[in-house]
């Protein structure tokens, strides 16, 4: 694995116990520089003042969760970084709340009770593989399309996809 001593990583969970455990995984794979915030509205002012490589969020917190940090991060016009990686952690893996992170902009997302590989896979993800970012009317964050189907025959609707560049997202 290649050196992560120099990241820079906003740690947010409500959950000062959670927080222990994932910045020792951290401080486990050499990552040292690591600040923390309990909620969502902490992290925005700690990321006005202090500039990071990479968020890992907590999907449920008050009174600013996850998902509306992530929201702001990518969408406020006085946002200090729109590309910054987000991964989003929770132990709630239902369908509609992956969707609905996706749907916020957020880059990769990990499942409670979390693993140092999994954390540590993610972070790889987002360094050396990632995605494009994609603005439209609606939706500004990651390119949310992991892998181009050969078979669709749908419209095509990116730049890319109209001049035939492939898509570097897909695995």
């Amino acid at each position: 694995m290649a050196s992560l001593s120099a990241l820079k990583i906003l740690l947010v969970d409500d959950n000062a116990h959670m927080r222990t455990i994932t910045s020792a995984v951290l401080q486990s794979a050499g990552i040292r520089l690591v600040r923390e915030a309990a909620d969502g509205g902490a992290a925005l002012e700690v990321l006005r003042q202090y500039p990071v490589d990479l968020a890992i969020v907590d999907f449920k917190m008050f009174p600013l969760d996850g998902v509306e940090f992530t929201r702001l991060v990518r969408n406020s016009p006085d946002t200090a970084n729109p590309y910054l990686p987000i991964i989003m952690m929770t132990g709630h893996s239902e369908k509609s709340r992956i969707v609905e992170a996706r749907d916020a902009g957020v880059t990769e997302f990990v499942v409670k009770p979390i693993t140092a590989k999994a954390i540590l896979d993610r972070i790889q993800a987002v360094i050396f593989h990632p995605r494009p970012f994609v603005k439209t009317e609606d939706y500004f964050g990651p390119d949310r399309r992991r892998t181009q189907s050969p078979n669709y025959k749908g419209p095509m609707r990116r730049a890319r996809d109209q001049s035939g560049a492939p898509d570097s997202s897909a695995a």
